[in-house]
């Protein structure tokens, strides 16, 4: 065990609690959902960026670079001023939803370098120009491009021209409560430059409220050397802290609370604010902080002029005052520390890659692995005390109690949870959580675990069983795929430990059998388990919203929504069985899912006894059918992943299992003889394949053939980097509805949505979309495991190429794993939407994880900093290493 893995084993309760400071702070709290107390729910007005420097936030802070513990009381991050800005540069600036083009947008360029499990060791770079930051044009110019256009970035106007600070902003831990912090700034400009550098310490806002009125502090320190400024800090949960500050020029306080003057005209209560210290250093109101150096929010300045090409260093150190603690000598062997945890990271991340791995290989699963820890963020979000207001202010408007999320009082967020992205989504959104947790096992499986476990207690479930979406709308529907992930955590801690844990698999088993019951009362409305679902995360891959209802009363039957409990069904199915090696109450469990999904089955064959199913047998696909009030069945003939979803409803069985069970082995063979017509309707039950094994799945042998071989033709589903969210079939033949006089079109958009529909901010109409390729990835593998090497494909479709289906498994996951790869001119594909963004020097060994990518030049797109559901490009790297199937990058060969 090397030094970070025995750090992640101590990191429990019991033990010492490695993940007590953590990057934790969000990029963004301004214009979310929980600081919107209007009447209308417009989160983006209600809360501007514009308010962010002078308003104290109600639920959670922000800040660059930042840390934070774990409920958020103590945070500290960077701040900046070129000494041009109209404002401090204290969070990260992008465009509203309604103000871009394809939804918000950050607009700044930064990278998560590095990070451990155990935060012992954290990296990132800010990049900040030596311009004014040019808000309004980056504001005015989105607004100005349509949907047709390509996003306007930061790299598009002048202010990079003529220089920047690279920033890097490092932690290392020496201990639970004793970070070691270190900002490089360098100028990366012909000229010199003149940078200020703000660390600040402040305590989220709890008093303000009503609720709590005990008040922490900040002054100034005492015992410092004559080079060491020192900021005290003391809260009664957390205790007392100091922030050592080595060389700072000056110490400055205020209080975190709002300016109600310079927001609404209204008198402060207190003459310090929160954005006092930017009035000072910008405006040079030197009356603006407090003279008797206390308050809630606090930061040193240092005011450093620095030569092209040239770095200044600044060291600070935020410890626990130990009882009794007089004097400390915060910066003996600083530098020697940081090394050690830098050389325990590489130590860390070097076992866990596998040895055929090449260094670009490693460098992109390593940061994808640092970007989502660097992700965690506290999530803080009370729906009783948010529908209801707080003591101290007015009560919110009377439309708040039957608006957004009124349904779930019951909710109470207030976890470090793992975000999509902490600027464009911060905030978790439980379908992407599952997937997150699908990497983050590799690296921390306890936190994985704990991630699942969470989103399925009582005090986040529903009453009913609906799992919370996410913030925007807890009551959309994602589709159901904890079951899966927590199936797949408990099989990589097994894997990488030798034992998987049974307890957590069992606990989530069963808060799952309560979220099927919700799918099949609310889902299936006509009880004949074809599913709608709704909007299910694909946002506008179909012809409609589909979260919206028919005035008719028309239903959409979606085999995206058939098909997620197909899965959903065999997942559950799978966990009853592993269950039952140990009790075998399970196996009774175990045989209802296996009934359901024989169900499953026969309904996607046979709508509402009418004798029309799903697929369509001239275009050999599936597609979604409308069902309208006369009792007509219309089937949507729109190409896209909608119609492969059916594969991803797969199960193998080895015959060892089943002969350890003989009550479900019995309760299958009395199926197969008295219900041999829904028996057949499952992929070769009854015929054994390699090894003996059996196969469940929704797609038999020759369907599956058909969807491979549309799946695998580069001129519908397979690009160079993994499978389009859209047939291009539809480039040149746009699928065309006419629905009450209005056209529906939808055609192949490889690249930004062209539609408003869910804001027009993520296109499922063509990219590539890492979460679905690998759940595609994983039903191959399980097939192949089924049919064994002589069952082989052609790949790609036409090229007169066959393979196994572990073959074309292997061949997605390189495509996949290609769109960071340098090609043969050492371009990566990522970044061929970011102009001259990235030099191709100094920035060669940073990468972006984008939420998708461009369905025909790989070309990230969408959130930039998505490491969450995209991660997973790192357990695809990892499984590739360690089955010798790595593709290594050959300019000469076409992978």
């Amino acid at each position: 065990m090397n030094a970070e893995e025995a750090r992640v084993a101590q990191n429990d309760r019991l033990g010492e609690r490695w993940d007590l400071w953590g990057p934790y702070l969000s990029e963004r709290a301004w214009g979310t959902v929980r600081e919107d107390y209007s009447a209308t729910g417009d989160a983006w007005d209600y809360f501007p960026h514009g308010h962010a420097r002078s308003r104290a936030y109600r639920w959670s802070e922000d800040g660059i670079g930042g840390i934070s513990d774990f409920k958020q009381r103590l945070c500290f991050a960077f701040a900046f001023w070129n000494g041009r800005d109209p404002i401090l540069k204290e969070r990260l600036f992008g465009v509203t939803g309604p103000q871009g083009n394809h939804g918000e947008d950050v607009k700044e360029l930064y990278w998560y370098i590095d990070n451990t499990p155990s935060h012992s060791f954290m990296r990132m770079i800010y990049r900040y120009p030596h311009a004014a930051f040019p808000y309004e044009e980056l504001i005015k110019q989105s607004a100005a491009r349509s949907k047709s256009e390509s996003e306007f970035e930061l790299w598009d106007t002048a202010a990079l021209e003529n220089g920047f600070f690279d920033i890097e902003i490092e932690y290392a831990k020496n201990s639970v409560d004793d970070i070691l912090i270190r900002a490089t700034a360098t100028n990366c400009g012909s000229k010199a430059a003149s940078l200020h550098i703000l660390p600040t310490l402040w305590f989220r806002n709890t008093w303000s409220w009503g609720r709590d009125v005990r008040r922490p502090n900040l002054r100034m320190g005492r015992g410092g050397s004559a080079n060491v400024r020192i900021i005290e800090a003391s809260c009664d949960l957390l205790g007392d802290y100091r922030l050592y500050c080595e060389r700072a020029d000056e110490l400055l306080f205020t209080e975190n609370e709002t300016n109600g003057e310079r927001l609404w005209g209204a008198p402060n209560s207190t003459p310090f604010v929160k954005d006092s210290i930017n009035d000072y250093v910008v405006l040079g109101n030197k009356d603006a902080v407090n003279p008797a150096c206390v308050g809630t929010k606090a930061a040193a300045i240092y005011k450093i002029d620095i030569s092209p090409r040239e770095n200044r260093l600044i060291r600070l150190r935020l410890k626990k005052i130990a009882k009794g603690e007089k004097s400390f000598q915060a910066f003996e062997n600083f530098d020697d520390l940081f090394t050690k945890r830098a050389h325990e990271a590489d130590e860390f991340y070097a076992e866990l890659a596998p040895k055929c791995l090449s260094t670009e290989h490693c460098a992109i699963e390593r940061q994808a692995l640092a970007g989502m820890l660097w992700t965690k963020q506290f999530y803080h979000y009370i729906m009783d005390q948010w529908l209801e207001g707080d003591p101290a202010f007015p009560p919110p408007p009377q439309e708040r109690k039957h608006g957004r999320n009124s349904q779930w009082r019951h909710l109470y967020n207030e976890r470090v949870m793992s975000m999509p992205d902490k600027w464009e989504f911060p905030w978790y959104a439980s379908w992407d959580l599952a997937f997150h947790c699908i990497p983050l096992a590799l690296v921390d499986p306890k936190f994985a675990k704990s991630q699942l476990d969470l989103i399925v207690r009582e005090w986040y479930q529903h009453p009913n069983g609906h799992i919370p979406a996410y913030e925007w709308n807890f009551s959309d529907v994602n589709p159901p795929v904890i079951a899966w992930a927590a199936w797949r955590v408990y099989q990589i801690e097994r894997k990488r430990s030798g034992k998987g844990d049974r307890a957590f698999l069992e606990t989530v088993f069963h808060k799952m059998l309560i979220a099927f019951t919700w799918w099949v009362n609310r889902k299936d409305s006509e009880g004949n388990n074809i599913f709608q679902g709704g909007f299910l995360g694909l946002d506008n891959i179909g012809v409609f919203d589909r979260n919206d209802t028919f005035p008719d009363g028309s239903r959409l039957e979606q085999s995206d929504g058939t098909s997620w409990m197909g899965m959903f069904c065999l997942n559950m199915l799978r966990i009853a069985l592993e269950l039952a090696r140990e009790n075998p109450v399970y196996e009774n469990i175990a045989t209802k899912f296996f009934e359901h999904f024989l169900s499953i089955a026969a309904a996607m064959n046979n709508l509402g006894g009418k004798g029309i199913g799903l697929w369509d047998d001239e275009d050999e696909f599936y597609y979604d059918v409308l069902h309208t009030p006369g009792g007509r069945y219309f089937r949507v003939r729109v190409r896209s992943l909608i119609g492969l979803m059916p594969l991803l409803a797969i199960e193998t069985i080895e015959p060892a299992l089943l002969d350890t069970l003989p009550g479900f082995k019995d309760r299958l063979e009395w199926y197969l003889i008295n219900e041999p017509h829904l028996c057949s309707l499952i992929s070769r039950w009854q015929e054994p394949g390699m090894g003996e094994r059996r196969l469940v799945a929704l797609t038999r042998g020759h369907r599956m053939k058909c969807l491979l071989r549309r799946l695998l033709d580069p001129a519908e589903f397979l690009s160079d980097y993994g499978v389009r969210s859209m047939s291009k079939f539809h480039k040149d033949h746009p699928y065309v509805l006419t629905v009450r006089g209005e056209q529906k079109v939808v055609s192949y958009e490889p690249a930004e949505s062209q539609t408003n529909i869910f804001g027009g901010n993520s296109n499922w109409r063509g990219p590539v979309w890492i979460p679905i390729n690998y759940l595609l990835i994983e039903s191959l593998q399980k097939f192949h495991h089924y049919y064994g090497d002589d069952f082989q494909v052609e790949c790609p479709t036409g090229s007169g190429q066959f393979t196994t289906l572990n073959g074309v498994a292997n061949e997605l996951s390189n495509r996949l794993i290609r769109i960071w790869l340098r090609d043969a001119d050492g371009q990566r594909p990522f970044a061929h939407t970011s102009g001259n963004a990235l030099d191709e020097k100094r920035d060669q060994d940073r990468y972006w994880f984008h939420e998708y990518f461009h369905g025909d030049t790989g070309a990230g797109l969408g959130a930039s900093h998505q490491t969450g559901w995209t991660g997973l490009v790192s357990k695809l790297i990892q499984q590739q290493g360690e089955h010798g199937t790595i593709a290594k990058p050959d300019p000469f060969t076409d992978l």
